[in-house]
């Protein structure tokens, strides 16, 4: 029997169902906001496969085209790949979830979300957050929430709650909070210059906002809800951990101490070998299996890493914990490259490029939940194995590499001055060497890049991972540590990664991942402290290298020349099926984009090309104006005058009586086709024939060489042959 509950959000009712649709999942739900449904279902294996050392949860998102009423854009009319926002969305549901899994529980879990209906205005992605933790609050899974969510806009210095995305265009905000009923759990997003003040503000708000969805999913469970399953985690035997503390001994504070990422690793995997090699002398093969080894080693680091920090109140690689390891940035260091930037902090080195495109270079994607449909600035990461000294799969980026590119572009769009702008933008950033907080390198890097290929931006952008590292009474927090610019091992073996990006101004992106089931907001408010004096000094480091954009664009940069034309004069430059515009680049090698208002944009390599390009698209949309004296060339000649080309694709008539000052018997006595000749344009009749006049430009030039004036350029003269004697003595 289905079930639902209501609650309102916002300024809409948001509505909750189970016990309809994917009845064979362990939990479905379907989530409704205006006209926007997903559904989420959830089903987690009854076993965990054999051999299987890690909990494989795989959470899916995917938008299908019938949802909006469309077609799948491409050849074979079916949704393909997922998309970047899909990936993006996937990443979103997972992070939250995530932590509240028991933890030993390696049964695969499944969490698919499906857009089934899309207004256009309410995006889906924050439903499917909702609809994920209610699916698994239904089920039998363990599964320690629930959990809600709401994306909080700023329009008009006012906060809402889910804001279309018509409100978002108005908006300087754009935050995706995940909450429990009493802490923080994840956040994620992008605004324009926030102040930590208002961003902590924007939290309190999004968390009082999401106790009513986290009551009707408590509400719907008790009604609706399986009973929970038992499980069997997996704990590494108490003897047999002992043990390994004990052949451990004091060697594993030294060897976490060393200095240098790989010099670190090596010398702890030597007690690992050799610990995990006399625990298999002691208990046997198969009750100390490599996963054993692993886990137990897992639990010692974790311990030992912790301890230095709450206790020694040291850091792994010495520093203190506001330190910024050391910096190093270098720009233009790609001689063809329009932009380019490196950017090291400690061993986490980015490379990163910056190239300008024209209006054919917008990515421009299906959007059936609704937002924009085109993109004039992307940036795309990737993260080789090569950067961490490691072997594996090489193939297109995962989905983690797109995760981290989509923080960084959120990060640097809001500097970039794209209403407005003509070019396409498009940075790449190469991770050479990775020890904690690529992404933020690539923030950091990527301004650098657009500087030096001198794109306007407003102001360098830096970002800054912190870290943390808490302990617990029971549910108590009882201290903690903040960590700011955290190293891989800081993050593997402590509970938070805080990525926070802004200029000197404010937050311009952010992303919370926690390993925790949620954390106080007082704690957040000092991180986003640490991290704006964190950024700071980068943003100081930086200016030293180059502190404002390049005044001049790179010489391999695209010029770009804008020309107005009258709209109705489009359909003449393009010409019939593109037979115009297409002759035109081909012989410019010019890319020429024209916009529905008249507005042609001209993009070149080349001083000519572009020059050939503007010149011809002016000839070619241009108006006769009476009165003007045009250079022209005669396409054809006719008893009653001569027809001359006096702008691209233009004829006028020469009467023979406006040929020369004189009566003229015969055209050719005085022009023959191809020569060129300066005419006057006389007027334009109701049908658009223009009258042209040698006889007038003729006297007018002759009228400015007497008053001094410095001529217009001379008649390109015929053949000695094809002209006559009287007209040579006349005309000189």
């Amino acid at each position: 029997m289905a079930e639902r509950v209501t609650v309102p959000v916002g300024d809409k009712q948001l509505i909750i169902e189970t016990g309809k649709l994917a009845k064979q999942a362990d939990g479905a739900v379907t989530v409704q906001y205006g006209e926007t449904i997903v559904i989420v279902a959830a089903v987690a294996a009854t076993k965990p496969k054999e051999g299987q050392d890690f909990f494989p949860l795989t959470v899916d998102y995917r938008e299908k085209a019938a949802a909006a009423g469309k077609f799948p854009g491409g050849y074979f009319k079916r949704e393909g790949r997922p998309t970047e926002k899909e990936i993006v969305t996937s990443r979103m549901i997972d992070r939250p979830i995530r932590p509240l899994f028991p933890r030993g529980w390696f049964n695969e879990v499944q969490v698919q979300s499906i857009l089934l209906s899309a207004d256009g205005e309410n995006d889906p992605d924050v439903l499917s957050v909702v609809g994920a933790s209610a699916a698994l609050m239904v089920s039998d899974i363990p599964w320690a929430g629930p959990l809600g969510a709401v994306r909080v806009g700023r329009v008009n210095g006012q906060f809402i709650a889910n804001p279309t995305h018509s409100q978002l265009e108005k908006s300087d905000l754009d935050l995706v909070y995940v909450g429990s009923e009493t802490e923080l759990v994840m956040f994620e997003g992008s605004a324009k210059e926030i102040s930590e003040a208002d961003f902590l503000a924007a939290m309190e708000f999004g968390h009082k906002a999401i106790q009513p969805i986290i009551a009707a999913q408590k509400e719907l469970a008790a009604r609706a809800g399986k009973k929970k399953r038992d499980i069997q985690v997996f704990v590494v035997p108490e003897e047999i951990l002992a043990e390994a503390r004990a052949l451990a001994g004091d060697r594993m504070i030294p060897a976490l101490l060393t200095t240098g990422k790989l010099a670190r690793e090596a010398a702890v995997n030597a007690i690992i070998e050799d610990v995990g090699r006399r625990l298999v002398e002691k208990f046997g093969a198969e009750k100390v299996t490599e996963f054993t080894i692993k886990e137990a080693f897992y639990h010692i680091q974790k311990e030992a890493v912790r301890g230095l920090i709450l206790r020694e109140g040291k850091r792994l690689d010495g520093r203190g914990f506001d330190d910024v390891r050391p910096i190093y940035c270098e720009v233009g260091l790609l001689p063809r490259a329009h932009g380019s930037a490196l950017f090291a902090r400690g061993e986490t080195q980015a490379l990163v490029l910056a190239t300008l495109g024209t209006g054919e270079d917008v990515q421009e994607f299906d959007a059936y939940a609704g937002g924009e449909t085109e993109k004039k600035f992307i940036l795309h990461y990737n993260f080789p194995n090569f950067s961490v000294g490691e072997t594996g799969r090489i193939g297109g980026p995962g989905r983690r590499e797109i995760g981290h590119g989509a923080l960084a572009e959120r990060s640097i769009e809001p500097m970039l001055p794209l209403d407005d702008y003509p070019y396409s933008i498009r940075v790449t950033s190469e991770i050479m060497e990775s020890n904690g907080s690529t992404s933020m390198a690539t923030v950091c890097g990527g301004s650098l890049a657009l500087m030096d290929a001198g794109i306007p931006l407003q102001r360098p952008v830096a970002g800054i991972s912190i870290g943390l590292c808490t302990e617990y009474q029971g549910e108590r927090l009882t201290r903690y540590e903040l960590l700011t610019d955290i190293i891989g091992w800081e993050d593997a073996f402590c509970d938070m990664d805080c990525k926070i990006a802004g200029t000197e101004r404010g937050i311009t992106g952010f992303q919370l991942d926690l390993k925790l089931p949620g954390l106080p907001l007082e704690v957040i408010a000092k991180a986003l402290e640490k991290a704006r004096v964190a950024r700071l000094h980068i943003l100081q480091e930086m200016s030293k290298t180059l502190a404002a954009p390049r005044p001049e664009l790179s010489k391999y940069a695209p010029r770009i020349e804008t020309i107005k034309i009258n709209p109705e004069k489009i359909g003449a430059l393009i010409g019939p099926g593109g037979k115009n515009i297409k002759k035109l680049v081909e012989e410019s090698g010019c890319e020429i984009d024209i916009e529905d208002d008249g507005t042609v944009n001209i993009f070149s390599v080349s001083a000519e090309g572009m020059k050939m390009a503007r010149d011809a698209i002016l000839g070619m949309t241009a108006e006769a104006e009476v009165g003007k004296i045009y250079r022209g060339k005669v396409v054809t000649v006719k008893d009653f005058g001569a027809f001359v080309e006096f702008l691209p694709g233009k004829d006028g008539l020469v009467h023979i009586s406006e040929l020369a000052n004189f009566r003229v018997k015969k055209t050719e006595d005085i022009v023959k086709v191809g020569d060129e000749i300066l005419v006057k344009c006389l007027g334009v009749d109701e049908k658009g024939r223009v009258r042209l006049s040698r006889k007038a430009a003729m006297a007018e030039r002759d009228k400015e060489m007497g008053g001094g004036e410095p001529p217009p350029p001379a008649e390109k003269p015929s053949a000695p042959a094809a002209r006559s004697p009287r007209r040579n003595h006349r005309e000189h």
